[in-house]
């Protein structure tokens, strides 16, 4: 029943097609940036508390674990702030 229906459907206009890809597009940016900051929360939570442990089995070591754990939250954010900026312009873009 729902295929008849479907098929006696007039032929969508290009105005409403662009409006439902404008749609898709700002769905699809949307959820990239949810993405990128749930990762990136996950991300930043785990190397601080590896950090964390880290420093409390070898405490003598604390300096170069601490320098290790910024370096890759460094990066991590830098990826992230990549990510964020890519789905912003797929957002205007769209």
């Amino acid at each position: 029943m729902m295929m008849d229906i479907l098929m006696q459907a007039a032929p969508m206009s290009d105005a409403a097609a662009a409006a439902i890809g404008k749609g898709y597009g700002l769905l699809g940016a949307g959820i990239g940036l949810g993405l990128a900051v749930i990762g990136a929360g996950i991300g930043l939570g785990r190397i601080g508390g590896q950090v964390a442990e880290g420093i409390a089995r070898q405490p003598e070591a604390a300096g170069e674990i601490r320098g290790a754990g910024v370096l890759i939250a460094v990066l991590l954010e830098g990826a992230t702030i990549i990510a964020l900026v890519f789905a912003l312009l797929f957002k205007i873009m769209a």
